[in-house]
C-alpha cells in the first residue's frame, strides 16, 4: 500500500523533469557524477576549434610568405636608400633617394630598359600567336593528340641552362647549324652573340622554343570551355573554319588571352637566365657592347660582380614598380573588356 506521503513526492520528481522523460531520468543524470559546466566548456572549444581551425590550415602560407617574401623585399626596399657594398655588409650610410636618382641618369639603366622591353615583344608576340595556332589545330580531334599535348610541354620541362646550352652551339660563329643554314642559302653568317638585333633575336628563341607550349595548353584549355552551340550556329550560317575561329574562338578567349600577355610581360621583364648563359663570359655584362643586357642581368651585374647592393636592390625596386604599373593596366583593361563584353 502506498501512503499519500510517498505518492505526492512521487508526483513532485516525476513533474521536475523535462516533457516525455522516464520518471527519475533528471535525478540520475545528476547523479552520474558530470561536473557541472562541462557541456559548456565542450560547446566553447568547438565553437573555438570551428573559428581558428581555417586561420590554423593557412597559416603555414602566411608564414613562409612572410619569412622568405615580405622580410626579404622590406629588407631589399631597405638597402635601396643606402649606400651598401658586398664586402661591407655592416658599414650602411643613408643616401636616401640617390640609388634612384644615379638610376635614372644612368645610361646603362635605359639601355637595360630598352633591351628587356625589346626582347620581351620579339619574344611575346610569336609565341602566343604560334600557342593560339597550335591550340586551334589540337583543339579539333588528332591521332595522338595526347601525345602532342605531352611533346609541347618537353621544352617547358627543360631546365633553362640545358636549353640555352643547345641554343648557344645552334648560333655558334663557327659550324652553328643556324649560320649553315643561312649559308645554305646565301645569307652571309652572323655573329649572334656580338650583334645588336642578332642576340636580341637569339636570346628571344630561347624564350619562343620553352613557353610556347606551355601557353598553348592554357589556350587549348579555354577553347574546350567553349559552348560547341556556338560552332553550330555558326556552321549553320556558313562560316569556316577560319571565320569560326575569328568571330568565335578569339572573342571567347579574349580574358584568357590577356592573361598570357600580363604573365609573359611579367616573365620578360624578370628575364634573367636565357641572356645570363648564352652571353657565357660577358653574360652578366649583356655582351661586350651590352647590347643584350637586361634590367635582371644589369641587377646581377651592379650586386653580386660590381658589389653595390645599394644600387642593385634600387634596381630591384624599380623592376617591382614595373610590374605594379603592368597589373594596373590590366586591371583597367579588364574591367573596361568586362563592360564592353
Amino acid at each position: 500500500m502506498t501512503s499519500p506521503k510517498q505518492a505526492l513526492a512521487r508526483t513532485a520528481s516525476s513533474a521536475d523533469a523535462a516533457p516525455g522523460t522516464p520518471p527519475g531520468a533528471a535525478r540520475g543524470a545528476q547523479g552520474r557524477g558530470t561536473p557541472a559546466g562541462a557541456d559548456s566548456w565542450r560547446g566553447r572549444f568547438y565553437r573555438w576549434d570551428t573559428k581558428a581551425s581555417p586561420y590554423a590550415f593557412v597559416a603555414p602560407f602566411f608564414v613562409l610568405f612572410g619569412a622568405f617574401t615580405l622580410v626579404p623585399l622590406l629588407y631589399t626596399a631597405w638597402y635601396s636608400l643606402h649606400d651598401v657594398q658586398l664586402s661591407a655588409l655592416d658599414h650602411q650610410t643613408w643616401t636616401g633617394l640617390d640609388n634612384y636618382r644615379n638610376l635614372l641618369s644612368s645610361d646603362f639603366f635605359w639601355n637595360a630598359l630598352r633591351n628587356t622591353f625589346m626582347i620581351g615583344v620579339i619574344s611575346t608576340v610569336p609565341q602566343l600567336l604560334a600557342a593560339l595556332g597550335l591550340a586551334h589545330l589540337l583543339n579539333y580531334k588528332l591521332r595522338g593528340s595526347t601525345g602532342w599535348r605531352v611533346v609541347m610541354l618537353t621544352p617547358y620541362a627543360t631546365s633553362v641552362a640545358a636549353a640555352t646550352l643547345v641554343f648557344s652551339l645552334l648560333y655558334s660563329w663557327d659550324g652553328g647549324m643556324v649560320n649553315w643554314i643561312l649559308h645554305f642559302f646565301g645569307v652571309d653568317a652572323v655573329n649572334w652573340r656580338e650583334s645588336d638585333w642578332g642576340s636580341r633575336f637569339a636570346v628571344s628563341s630561347i624564350v619562343i622554343w620553352r613557353w610556347t607550349g606551355y601557353n598553348a595548353l592554357i589556350y587549348l584549355a579555354a577553347m574546350q570551355a567553349i559552348p560547341a552551340d556556338l560552332y553550330e550556329s555558326a556552321a549553320l550560317d556558313g562560316a569556316n573554319r577560319w571565320q569560326q575561329f575569328r568571330h568565335v574562338t578569339v572573342p571567347q578567349l579574349r580574358p584568357t588571352i590577356w592573361f598570357t600577355v600580363v604573365v609573359s610581360t611579367i616573365g620578360a621583364t624578370q628575364l634573367f637566365g636565357e641572356p645570363l648563359l648564352f652571353g657565357g663570359v660577358s653574360g652578366s655584362k649583356g655582351g661586350s657592347e651590352h647590347q643584350y643586357q637586361t634590367l635582371g642581368l644589369y641587377m646581377y651585374d651592379q650586386g653580386w660582380i660590381i658589389g653595390n647592393l645599394g644600387k642593385a636592390s634600387a634596381i630591384a625596386w624599380s623592376m617591382f614598380l614595373i610590374l605594379l604599373l603592368v597589373a594596373a593596366v590590366n586591371l583597367l583593361l579588364t574591367r573596361r573588356l568586362r563592360k564592353t563584353s
